[in-house]
């Protein structure tokens, strides 16, 4: 539920951006209508209709992500936090100037600050915060978490870079579905890889005791 709540802001932009883009003309009417003062001139164009409906989607959704954890008093993550400024400061300035390149930043945005947050607490202050996040149960030497803090900063710079290559290098359906399955799959490839690689240099009992 975790994993399904953190992903629905990119699966619902991926939908709106797909609805959109098989009803131009209707979201176009739409957004002019009801969100014409979001935007420079006050009407949207069927070409940009897409990428606008899902900016305003994704900026809504992410709100209400943090209205529904307030309201149930749960802790709100950081990242959280740190997701909505951008994605309400860049899909701002989308809507209001008509130009999907900012809500293409927001990605490789947030990338590098995962990246410079890991970099900070993880190879700076050695506070082990893979651990924390894995839960705090697995025994493996210091040296083993700065390698694994280090490729996750790379990770992150290296994800941040390919976002901004396939944006402005392709066509922008191509750039949405890269959003959501490409930049998942290289995730959870990326996790399993950083898996593996933890089991390696675990003590022998604890391996023993993980797969029983």
């Amino acid at each position: 539920m975790k994993i399904l709540f953190d992903l629905l802001p990119i699966i619902l932009f991926f939908i709106a951006f797909k609805w959109g883009e098989g009803h131009r003309e209707q979201a176009a009417a739409w957004m002019t209508q009801y969100l014409g003062f979001a935007v420079s001139g006050g009407a949207v164009g069927p070409t940009e209709a897409p990428t606008l409906l899902a900016t305003v989607v994704v900026i809504v959704v992410t709100l209400l992500q943090v209205v529904v954890l307030k309201a149930l008093r749960k802790p709100v993550d950081r990242m959280l936090w740190i997701g909505l400024g951008i994605v309400v400061v860049l899909g701002g300035l989308t809507l209001w100037f008509h130009d999907e390149t900012f809500i293409k930043w927001k990605p490789t945005a947030i990338y590098w600050v995962m990246g410079a947050g890991l970099f900070v607490t993880e190879v700076v202050l050695g506070k082990k915060m893979l651990n924390q996040m894995m839960g705090g149960q697995i025994q493996v030497p210091d040296a083993v978490w700065r390698r694994l803090g280090w490729a996750w900063v790379a990770f992150f710079a290296g994800m941040g870079v390919l976002n901004l290559y396939v944006a402005f290098n392709f066509p922008t359906d191509i750039w949405v579905s890269f959003k959501l399955w490409g930049s998942l799959g290289l995730t959870l490839v990326f996790t399993l890889l950083q898996g593996v690689y933890l089991s390696r240099h675990m003590p022998a009992e604890a391996t023993d005791k993980a797969a029983s």
